[in-house]
């Protein structure tokens, strides 16, 4: 071996071999194969039970010729004087082993054993005396003369005494070589097996005709999907597929439904980001081009200040933004999703939002639950709907009020979480509207972009839980009567209390 061979045998490397998940599996081929292995399996049984009906079919009109046989026999034998005498003449005995094909025997012997008439050296039936009383009849067995196969009939004649004594038995045998039962049985299974070498191929190819004609409404039901266009995202007719294929089909329209949703919120969403962030942005250039123009010290430090708050409300719809996006994204039954203290998740959220409360001279409190509730959730997630309600509620509450956040519980197995403030309140009417992305009730003076509470309910169905807006019942100005938004979780099942073990005496 050169060294270019030997080179070329070192470089190269048998690719792995595939997983077996890896290996894509031909519907077609599965059915067939399921259809044609256990046809291939049974077609040998079916010949050789065949065979053994055959043989049995085969036996019996010999063995009809052969009992017949031995009656005769024993009709010409007969007692007088106590001696067993036969009346069977040449011409008789001529007649019987008459066959061209098979040899026939006959024997017949007295009550001792003694021979009286035909071969002398057949097989002898292995019999009791008890046995031999009741036999009653002809009988059959398969034994071996001359070293050939025979079917033997034979039988126990009861020979009637006149001097009181029992009734002897002479035994009458004939046996008969198997050639004409294994031509006949031959001869039928060439009769039954012959055609099913022609009927064979034909089922076969029945079969696979079968098996492409029921699989063609899969082909063409891909050439109608591959048919259609990128954006086209249309339920996929139901009544135009086999039943068999229509779960199949529901599935996949229910899963074009869900992926129609899905673009559908992302366009609005890109839409309403992109109108949205057009005010500040606009807000911001328009302050930026003012300073440039300004000569005055005072004027560019007050367009300063305002490209600073209008940066500061483009952070924060950005920020949002981003929060509604991923709140959107996040799956219900995700890996995130893990038992939970309600209740210290937020006392630590309202700890951050102490500071901001000092700064618009809000009292914000927190009213924890007497016991832990442990609630699934994704802390992430909850901290970010918590504070929104509570970044709204300062928003909206005038200097002097109070912001409390509660948790507790009820008998129901309920997990509550309330924001409270004296602000304004919602009016009936609005309450359902508000949870909308960028709606903002009319009239409303107070900083923000309109997406926290849509944050809020994403949020909340992500984890199961229903959020209503009441008017805060502890509020004492009728002009402003408050706002109390409670979200309800449904608390998971307690574990199951071990079983006292029952006290072990030894």
């Amino acid at each position: 071996m050169n060294p270019a061979q030997e080179a070329a045998e070192l470089e190269y490397q048998p690719p792995p071999p595939e997983a077996d998940e890896d290996i894509q599996h031909s519907l077609f081929g599965e059915i067939l194969d399921w259809m044609l292995a256990p046809l291939l399996l049974l077609w040998p049984m079916s010949i050789a039970i065949t065979y053994l009906v055959a043989k049995s079919i085969a036996n019996q009109p010999f063995d009809h010729a052969l009992e017949d046989s031995v009656t005769v026999l024993a009709q010409q034998v007969r007692s007088v004087d106590g001696k067993i005498i036969k009346s069977l003449s040449g011409s008789a005995r001529d007649i019987l082993r008459a066959d061209d094909i098979d040899n026939v025997y006959f024997q017949i012997q007295g009550p001792r054993g003694e021979h009286i008439d035909g071969d002398r050296d057949m097989p002898q039936p292995v019999l009791d005396d008890e046995d031999k009383s009741s036999a009653g009849g002809v009988r059959f067995r398969n034994d071996t003369m001359h070293g050939t196969p025979v079917r033997i009939a034979f039988a126990y004649v009861q020979l009637e005494r006149h001097d009181g004594h029992a009734p002897q038995l002479a035994l009458v045998q004939v046996a008969e070589t198997l050639e004409k039962r294994a031509q006949l049985a031959n001869a039928i299974i060439k009769g039954v097996i012959l055609p099913q070498f022609i009927v064979l191929p034909v089922v076969l190819a029945l079969v696979w005709f079968a098996l492409a004609r029921g699989l063609s409404p899969l082909a063409q039901l891909q050439e109608r999907i591959r048919a259609r266009s990128p954006e086209d995202l249309s339920p996929i007719a139901s009544n135009q597929v086999p039943e068999e294929i229509t779960p199949l089909v529901r599935s996949l329209n229910e899963m074009l439904s869900r992926l129609s949703q899905t673009i559908d919120m992302q366009k609005r969403f890109i839409a309403d980001a992109a109108h949205q962030m057009r005010t500040p942005l606009a807000g911001m250039r328009m302050q930026s081009e003012l300073a440039l123009r300004q000569t005055d010290k005072q004027e560019i430090h007050r367009s300063l200040e305002q490209l600073a708050k209008s940066s500061e409300a483009a952070t924060r719809l950005v920020n949002q933004l981003l929060a509604l996006a991923r709140a959107e994204n996040q799956q219900p039954s995700g890996s995130a999703m893990q038992p939970l203290d309600l209740g210290e998740l937020a006392r630590n959220v309202v700890q951050d939002w102490v500071q901001a409360s000092f700064s618009h001279r809000i009292d914000l409190g927190f009213e924890a639950p007497r016991e832990p509730l442990t609630i699934t959730g994704n802390p992430t997630m909850l901290r970010e709907l918590l504070s929104n309600l509570i970044d709204n509620a300062l928003r909206y509450t005038p200097a002097g009020g109070s912001v409390t956040v509660r948790v507790r519980c009820d008998e129901l197995e309920h997990a509550y979480l309330e924001v409270e403030d004296t602000g304004p309140g919602i009016a009936p009417a609005e309450r359902e509207r508000v949870f909308e992305r960028f709606y903002r009730i009319l009239g409303n003076t107070a900083e923000g972009s309109g997406l926290g509470l849509a944050i809020v309910r994403e949020i909340a169905q992500q984890h199961g839980a229903e959020v209503d807006i009441y008017s805060n019942p502890r509020a004492t100005q009728p002009k402003l009567p408050g706002a109390l938004f409670r979200l309800t979780f449904p608390l998971p099942p307690a574990p199951p209390e071990p079983e006292e073990e029952a006290p072990h005496y030894g």
